[in-house]
């Protein structure tokens, strides 16, 4: 497993961009795919989006499709979450997370979390 440590989070205005990075320990960056989470309150942690080990592929949520961007830079062993005119539905806590292409879930105990961090967003 890597340890992931976010940084960069906190609260801004409707419309506003905000960075969440990720840095993870580790040799072998390259072969885990990445994932942002988030947690609203009162709601279950859904996938934001993911990026494969190369950065070649990428996934989004229907809800952030097109706002946010994720990207990896694994020279550094980092992970990126650009998000771009925020609403006050994306008030929530973020998480990186770190897993392995071998079929498991991201549920899996194999997976590896970041610290989490709030995201705020005012009208």
């Amino acid at each position: 497993q890597v340890q992931l440590v976010q940084s960069g989070g906190g609260l801004v205005q409707a419309g506003d961009s905000l960075r969440l990075s990720c840095a993870a320990s580790g040799r072998t960056f390259s072969t885990y795919i990445m994932g942002w989470f988030r947690q609203a309150p009162g709601k279950e942690r859904a996938m934001t989006g993911r990026i494969s080990g190369s950065g070649a592929s990428t996934y989004y949520a229907d809800s952030v499709k097109g706002r946010f961007t994720i990207s990896r830079d694994n020279a550094k062993n980092t992970v990126s979450l650009e998000m771009n005119s925020l609403k006050p539905e994306d008030t929530a806590v973020y998480y990186c997370a770190a897993k392995k292409a071998d079929g498991t879930n991201w549920n899996d105990p194999s997976t590896s979390w970041g610290q989490g961090t709030q995201v705020t967003v005012s009208s």
